[in-house]
């Protein structure tokens, strides 16, 4: 398994890009945690587990994390950098965040807090998902299930994956409120507006290996052969 990916192209970009967002990552889960008003389906089951087990929620997110990696196993999944990373840096930042952060306070406060959590959360996913280098391990679950099962909607598997984690969250004391639908409502969105302004464009194929007429993957025409023709608009 290739953990490092492909690094040859702007390398620094794309390690910086990797760990601000999983930093941001970390701090908007901890924002959302203090806000009190209902967290996103797998950190309901994150907190769940954490009162049930009395493990730091920076803990038991690394854990699951781990765990659900050892599921792409029987999904031939191949992990990136920013798949391992992913497991643990979130983790150590939402605990560190956590202690600094001030617990309760008032209302106008707690939904700032909610809100500025779901918005750092948009953007934190654009940045470590436009470095290309391996998805979180939750999302790289889903996606490897489908492809193993081509007739399986994305939409689907993950809508059943994350109603499963968040009744059991909930059964466990996870927090359920309006900032889980909140945060249902809006992340799509934000992704959608985030992900073009971070994602590290393509690097370009060389000139020499890019035949007149041709894609870097097609063969030159043969001598004498027309032009090929450009499609009008």
């Amino acid at each position: 398994m290739a953990l490092l990916g492909n690094l040859r192209h702007r390398p620094v970009r794309r390690l910086v890009q990797l760990y601000l967002g999983l930093t941001l990552y970390g701090v908007s889960m901890a924002l959302m945690i203090r806000s009190d008003l209902g967290l996103d389906p797998w950190d309901v089951f994150h907190q769940g587990l954490s009162e049930l087990t009395g493990l730091s929620f920076g803990t038991v997110t690394i854990g699951v994390g781990a765990l659900v990696l050892l599921l792409w196993i029987p999904l031939r999944q191949r992990p990136g950098l920013g798949t391992v990373s992913n497991v643990v840096v979130i983790g150590l930042v939402v605990d560190a965040t956590m202690a600094l952060l001030p617990a309760g306070g008032p209302l106008s406060v707690r939904t700032a807090m909610l809100i500025t959590g779901i918005v750092a959360n948009g953007a934190a996913t654009a940045l470590y998902l436009g470095a290309q280098l391996g998805p979180g391990p939750r999302d790289g679950l889903m996606t490897g299930y489908v492809a193993r099962r081509p007739g399986r909607s994305v939409r689907l598997v993950r809508t059943v994956i994350e109603v499963t984690v968040l009744a059991l969250g909930w059964l466990l004391g996870g927090t359920v409120g309006v900032g889980t639908v909140a945060y249902a409502l809006a992340i799509g969105p934000l992704a959608q507006f985030f992900i073009p302004l971070f994602a590290v464009p393509e690097a370009a194929a060389p000139e020499s290996a890019v035949p007149e007429g041709g894609t870097p993957d097609s063969p030159a025409p043969p001598p004498g052969s027309p032009a090929p023709v450009t499609p009008a608009g």
